[in-house]
C-alpha cells in the first residue's frame, strides 16, 4: 500500500486530483449530503451531477485549448466568442434570418448543430492560418475573433436574440427522453474518448509535443510543423463549436452577448490547473479535464456557500492562485528541499 501511495504521488495527476478533492470536501461543512446522488422524475440529480453537467462546456474547451497551448506555447482567447458565433450560426439555420422566436424549426436540428460546429471549425481555420502560416503571436491572432466573433454572431441573428421554443432542441443541453444522465455529460465523454483515440492511435499526439518543444527541429525531422499547428487550432475551434451548441440548447436561444462569456479564461485556467506547462511541449489531457471540473467545483462551492455573484470572482481568483502555487515546480522543489533538510537534520541528531 505504501509503494502504491509513493507511485501515485509521482504521477503528474496527483496534485490536480488532490486539489479537486479538497475543493469538493469543503462542501461537506455546508452540506453533509453534497456527495449524495438521487433520481427524480427519471433523471439523476445532486451536487456532483451539477458539477459534471455545468462543467461540460469548459471541459470540452479544455480539450482544444490543451492542444493549442502544447503546440504553440500560446493560448486561444477567442473560444468564448467562437462559442457565441457558433450558437448564432446554428440557430439561424433552424429559425431563419430575422425570426426572434419560433415554436418549430425550418431545418433538421442535426443540420443546425452541424452548421454551428462548422462555424467553430472555420474560426479555428482563421486562427490556425494566422498563427501557423503568418506567424502571428497566438494571443494577438486570436484577439481578432475574441473581439469580432460576437458581433458577427449578432449580425447573423439580425441584432437580436433568437429563441427556439421547440422541445427537441433542448435535448442537447438538458436530457434526452428516457435517459437519466444529462446530455452534456454524455457529449463530453464522447469528445474525451474521440480526443484520446486520435492522440493515442495516431501520431498526432507525438507530433504536437515535438512541435511544441522545438518546431524547427521537428521540421528538420520531416514533421510539417505548420500543418500540425493549424490542425490543433481547427480542433480547438470545433470544440468551441460543440460547446457553443450545448450552451445554446441549455437556454434554447442564441444569445451572442452572454454565451461563452469569460469561458476563454476558464479554459486556459483548466489547462494550468491540470499541471500543464503554458510554455508548450508535453501535455496531459486528463489533467486539463480535471482542471476544468475543479473550476466548476469552485464555482458550485461558492454558490452553495452563499457568496454573491459580485464577490465570487475575487474568492475564485484567490483559490485558483493558491492551487496554481501548490502545483508550481518552484514551490514543489522548495518543499522537496525542506523535506531533505529535515531528514538530514534528524540523521545528524541520531
Amino acid at each position: 500500500m505504501k509503494n502504491v501511495w509513493k507511485s501515485f504521488k509521482k504521477n503528474p495527476l496527483f496534485l490536480p486530483i488532490i486539489c479537486m478533492i479538497l475543493v469538493l470536501l469543503i462542501n461537506l461543512f455546508k452540506d453533509p449530503g453534497f456527495f449524495s446522488i438521487g433520481v427524480k422524475n427519471g433523471v439523476l440529480y445532486g451536487r456532483l451531477i451539477d458539477v459534471l453537467n455545468r462543467g461540460s462546456e469548459i471541459a470540452i474547451l479544455a480539450i482544444g485549448q490543451t492542444l493549442v497551448v502544447a503546440v504553440s506555447a500560446g493560448t486561444d482567447i477567442s473560444v468564448g466568442s467562437v462559442m457565441a458565433l457558433a450558437a448564432c450560426g446554428g440557430c439561424v439555420v433552424l429559425t431563419g434570418y430575422g425570426n426572434t422566436s419560433v415554436t418549430s424549426v425550418i431545418a433538421p436540428i442535426g443540420l443546425g448543430i452541424f452548421v454551428g460546429i462548422i462555424y467553430g471549425g472555420i474560426c479555428g481555420c482563421i486562427n490556425g492560418a494566422m498563427v501557423a502560416k503568418l506567424k502571428v503571436q497566438p494571443m494577438v491572432a486570436t484577439l481578432i475573433l475574441y473581439t469580432a466573433a460576437r458581433a458577427v454572431g449578432l449580425l447573423l441573428c439580425n441584432n437580436q436574440i433568437s429563441y427556439i421554443r421547440y422541445e427537441p432542441y433542448k435535448y442537447l443541453g438538458n436530457f434526452f427522453p428516457g435517459c437519466p444522465i444529462p446530455t452534456p455529460i454524455l457529449v463530453t465523454i464522447l469528445m474525451i474518448v474521440i480526443a484520446q483515440l486520435v492522440l493515442k492511435k495516431t501520431s498526432l499526439g507525438l507530433y504536437v509535443q515535438s512541435v511544441g518543444i522545438n518546431s524547427r527541429a521537428s521540421k528538420i525531422c520531416g514533421i510539417d510543423s505548420e500543418k500540425i499547428c493549424f490542425i490543433c487550432y481547427v480542433i480547438c475551434g470545433l470544440c468551441a463549436g460543440v460547446a457553443g451548441m450545448i450552451a445554446s440548447s441549455r437556454i434554447y436561444s442564441a444569445d451572442s452577448n452572454n454565451i461563452g462569456l469569460n469561458y476563454e479564461m476558464d479554459s486556459i485556467l483548466a489547462v494550468a490547473l491540470g499541471g500543464n506547462s503554458l510554455a508548450g511541449g508535453k501535455f496531459n489531457m486528463a489533467g486539463s479535464i480535471i482542471g476544468a471540473y475543479t473550476i466548476q467545483a469552485i464555482t458550485t462551492t461558492l454558490l452553495a456557500m452563499g457568496v454573491s455573484t459580485d464577490q465570487a470572482p475575487v474568492v475564485k481568483a484567490i483559490i485558483v492562485v493558491a492551487i496554481v502555487t501548490i502545483q508550481a515546480p518552484v514551490f514543489r522543489n522548495w518543499l522537496e528541499k525542506r523535506k531533505a533538510e529535515k531528514k538530514l537534520a534528524k540523521e545528524a541528531v541520531a
